[in-house]
């Protein structure tokens, strides 16, 4: 049985596993002060939001958050994060999270919920061509720094 909710102050350690799984799928750098910071960011909940997949009391899911506002439409809200468990895989896990972020959104007045992935992320993708629709968008990351 698998339980979504809110991230708790005991699931803090496997939070950090289960988040830096999550960027080095990706190649993500990220300093270690920066993982405790975006876990203030998430337990605070006024910008940024998480939630947390329980299977036998035990996190092992993830999801991160937001709304912002567009041009054209209500406010929309952006999965940035969506990250399972490596053992808790093909259980529904990642579906269920998508689930409750679609329904916070519906809750929040969002007009869309999106999120991006790698094109090479089949195993991902093939659950997102059956819970959302692929506009054929192509993204660009112009460095800043």
């Amino acid at each position: 049985m698998i339980d979504i909710g809110a991230l708790r102050e005991e699931d803090r350690a496997v939070w950090e596993v289960l988040a830096r799984g999550d960027k080095a799928f990706y190649r993500t750098a990220v300093p270690d002060e920066g993982y405790e910071e975006t876990w203030q960011r998430l337990r605070r909940g006024t910008e940024f939001h998480g939630i947390g997949a329980l299977s036998e009391g035990k996190l092992v899911g993830i999801a991160h958050y937001l709304f912002h506002a567009t041009f054209w439409m209500e406010d929309s809200c952006y999965l940035q994060d969506l990250f399972v468990d490596e053992a808790a895989r093909g259980q529904g896990v990642a579906r269920m999270l998508i689930e409750k972020v679609a329904s916070v959104s519906r809750e929040q007045g969002a007009s869309l919920l999106y999120w991006t992935t790698q094109e090479s992320n089949t195993a991902a993708r093939a659950l997102y061509d059956k819970v959302a629709s692929f506009k054929g968008f192509v993204r660009y990351d112009y460095p800043l720094t």
